[in-house]
């Protein structure tokens, strides 16, 4: 079991172009840009309002992964997170429905990722807005976060399917938020 350690920022677009414009100067090293569609599933006694089993679709490659967020006021938030890479997103997704495990909701995201200091830093556009996140300990968080000039930015409490089931339209049965 992993602990995963992040803050959520929701950013403008001015905002979005000036971090990206701060993390090429800083020296912060590109990873790339991905689109990805997250399938978030129900059933199996999960509790949707802290409980996440979630199938991400990257290009070829899939990532199945549960998370499962622990209560806090702080704007850093620390969640369980185990994931492993699937080698046939399909066949998962049938094996999930078999479990009875049912698909939510589904999000569309394009993420660009750096790696600055001792953190990841990640710059996501979702249908419903844009948003960024820094990922590491909670001393290189606020380091980063610094450096970037977001410690005045606006923390996002919410979460992506939070978001999703606030923002997204609902087609037989599933919350989407898809780019149009």
């Amino acid at each position: 079991m992993s602990i995963e350690v992040e803050k959520k920022y929701r950013l403008t677009r001015e905002q979005r172009e000036e971090l990206v414009r701060r993390l090429s100067e800083s020296g912060a090293t590109s990873e790339g840009e991905e689109f990805e569609e997250n399938t978030l599933y129900s059933g199996g006694g999960l509790d949707l309002s802290k409980q996440v089993l979630r199938l991400r679709r990257v290009g070829r490659r899939a990532i199945l992964t549960y998370k499962e967020r622990y209560e806090s006021s702080s704007a850093i938030k620390r969640q369980r997170e185990d994931e492993t890479e699937v080698k046939d997103a399909e066949a998962i997704s049938a094996i999930l429905d078999a479990l009875g495990f049912k698909p939510a909701l589904v999000y569309e995201k394009r993420r660009a990722t750096w790696r600055l200091a001792n953190a990841e830093v990640v710059v996501d556009e979702l249908p419903f807005g844009f948003f960024a996140e820094i990922e590491g300990e909670e001393k290189s968080i606020r380091e980063v976060e610094e450096q970037l000039g977001l410690a005045d930015a606006e923390a996002e409490m919410a979460t992506y399917p939070a978001l999703t089931r606030q923002f997204g339209v609902k087609h037989d049965g599933v919350i989407e938020a898809r780019f149009a």
